[in-house]
């Protein structure tokens, strides 16, 4: 595994713009989702992370909760593909469509060949959300909740508070959580 500095977006700051194209055969924009939503999470995510396979039903109940209310959902593969690790086979843009499919994904998946936009957000591990305002402006990032091993089980849904607290127009406690799943295995 390679180790690499991440640029780290801090809170309250400019989430980085991107230009990725998705498995629907389109080039997505960050600025574009941002002209229709009230708010945008992108996820950090890869096929092949154990954490993000447990936290899919949970991922499309949230975007199933909120998109009436404009909110969108993005998933963002930033794995590197070529590193000959057997941790990244099955990571390809290919297999991303396949792993989509699989899961019926309702939100897009986008695939990060450069791992430019994954470094500047900040993301170490799969699944990392990270929830932008309507301005652009970085509200919440770390964990979705803080049971990700157990999907059935209840306790604090950090993702989903942070998007009640962000359309109610109160602060989001807490705006960060420490990143926990699979480290983010990076192109030498």
């Amino acid at each position: 595994m390679n180790i690499l500095e991440t640029i780290d977006t801090p809170i309250g700051s400019y989430a980085p713009d991107f230009e990725l194209p998705g498995i629907d055969g389109r080039v997505h924009h960050l600025s574009r989702y941002l002209e229709n939503s009230r708010s945008v999470c992108v996820i950090s995510m890869c096929n092949h992370c154990p954490y993000v396979d447990g936290y899919i039903d949970r991922l499309k109940n949230i975007q199933a909760e909120f998109s009436p209310s404009n909110f969108t959902l993005i998933g963002l593969n930033g794995s590197d593909v070529n590193s000959g690790e057997d941790i990244n086979a099955g990571s390809n843009f290919e297999d991303m469509k396949v792993f989509s499919q699989r899961h019926e994904l309702s939100f897009p998946y986008l695939w990060d060949t450069t791992q430019d936009v994954t470094r500047s957000f900040g993301a170490i591990s799969t699944p990392t959300a990270f929830l932008i305002d309507n301005e652009g402006i970085l509200r919440y990032k770390g964990q979705i909740d803080d049971h990700p091993q157990d999907p059935s089980a209840t306790g604090v849904d950090y993702l989903r508070n942070a998007i009640a607290s962000l359309f109610q127009g109160q602060e989001i406690q807490p705006a960060q959580t420490q990143q926990v799943g699979t480290p983010l295995v990076w192109r030498k």
